[in-house]
């Protein structure tokens, strides 16, 4: 996921992408922990979409302290 499209969700659909993410993240290290994990990249690529969701999280968090002062 681009952060374009991060940016076009609503705080709540990030919320719930971070949450769906991690969900997922936990199945692929419990599938390698087991050794059937077919493609290990998929962890990666998931830890960095997770980053990117939160990224975008915080900089709204942000902006609205910004705009409260």
């Amino acid at each position: 996921m681009k952060v374009n499209e991060i940016r076009n969700l609503t705080t709540d659909e990030i919320i719930a992408k971070i949450k769906e993410s991690k969900e997922e993240l936990f199945n692929l290290r419990f599938q390698q922990a087991t050794g059937n994990l077919d493609k290990p990249s998929k962890i990666k690529d998931l830890r960095h979409t997770v980053a990117r969701l939160k990224t975008v999280l915080r900089e709204r968090e942000l902006e609205e302290q910004g705009k409260a002062k």
